[in-house]
């Protein structure tokens, strides 16, 4: 997904180091973000006028939104617009730069919430939906074959507070659990957070060698490909043609887009575009674009809904 124009300075992160820390195991890390996570970064540039800072428009947040907005931003450039696409400390990184003036455009796979207003109360946070994404509880295809298709809500919970320790508890091979959470902050934690716990606040992290934080979609998908007997939360857009990982159905219900569309499926988000203050200049063109016919035509590609197809 990434295209970088030759002609552009690119912001360099430190995604190497950041993502071999926070894949370490979460008994050693606990809930230490790394500062700067990048799991992949898109610039796409032209001649136009900075409104962050210099450098054009910027945008940063959610791994899950990024590559949408880098088809935007791609298509953008024959109309003259400077736009930088990175992904920097999830949803919640998006949101604090924002806030901090350091972008025009939040990338968020969540909402607002007053966690947020109130950690940043000079800002006016705007959102404006662009589609709507799926959370699957994603497995090796070795555990989905041998009989992991579907998994309760009390399994899930079991499973992410290290209380089931083998897949062979769940009708599963007899294969030990590995789990993979994300960093605290990120929209697709709080998508299985909220599946599991509801309003509840989530335990502390299982004291054990089999569970590891990471951080943005890509790199969630490389872990759980890579790991035997690994399970974790995962955009469903992320696994689609992915033959070494399944999705489960989550009391009994598939992430179809007809579930995810009604609701009946239990964790699907929706996707945003936040600015500080109504959108103008920049922000609003390329705000304006994603919510176009084009705009909308490039979320089926990644597996995610349009506002037509969610009925908005």
């Amino acid at each position: 997904m990434s295209r970088t124009a030759q002609s552009c300075s690119v912001v360099e992160g430190q995604g190497e180091a950041a993502r071999r820390r926070s894949a370490t195991p979460r008994r050693r890390l606990g809930y230490l973000v790394s500062g700067v996570l990048l799991a992949g970064l898109v610039t796409a540039c032209a001649d136009g006028q900075s409104s962050a800072g210099g450098g054009g428009l910027r945008a940063s947040g959610s791994t899950t939104v990024a590559p949408v907005a880098a088809d935007a931003a791609e298509a953008l450039k024959a109309q003259g617009m400077n736009i930088t696409i990175a992904t920097q400390g999830g949803s919640a990184g998006g949101i604090s730069q924002l806030a901090a003036g350091q972008i025009d455009i939040a990338l968020s796979s969540k909402p607002i919430a007053d966690e947020d207003r109130t950690a940043h109360p000079e800002a006016d946070f705007v959102t404006t939906q662009i589609g709507s994404d799926a959370v699957g509880v994603i497995v090796t295809k070795p555990v989905a074959d041998a009989g992991v298709k579907n998994l309760t809500v009390d399994q899930v919970r079991g499973l992410f507070e290290g209380k089931i320790t083998n897949w062979s508890e769940v009708g599963g091979p007899k294969l030990d659990v590995f789990v993979y959470d994300k960093e605290p902050g990120r929209g697709t934690r709080e998508v299985l957070d909220k599946y599991v716990y509801g309003d509840e606040k989530a335990p502390p992290p299982p004291d054990t060698d089999n569970f590891a934080i990471v951080g943005g979609n890509l790199e969630t998908r490389n872990k759980l490909e890579s790991t035997p007997g690994a399970v974790g939360p995962l955009s469903t857009g992320f696994v689609e043609g992915r033959e070494k990982l399944a999705v489960v159905t989550l009391d009994g219900i598939a992430a179809s887009p007809e579930n995810i569309a009604s609701g009946a499926y239990p964790m699907n988000r929706p996707l945003y575009l936040i600015t500080d203050g109504e959108p103008a200049g920049d922000a609003k063109k390329f705000i304006d674009y994603l919510l176009s016919d084009k705009g909308q035509a490039l979320l089926e590609p990644h597996g995610y809904l349009s506002l037509a197809q969610i009925g908005k």
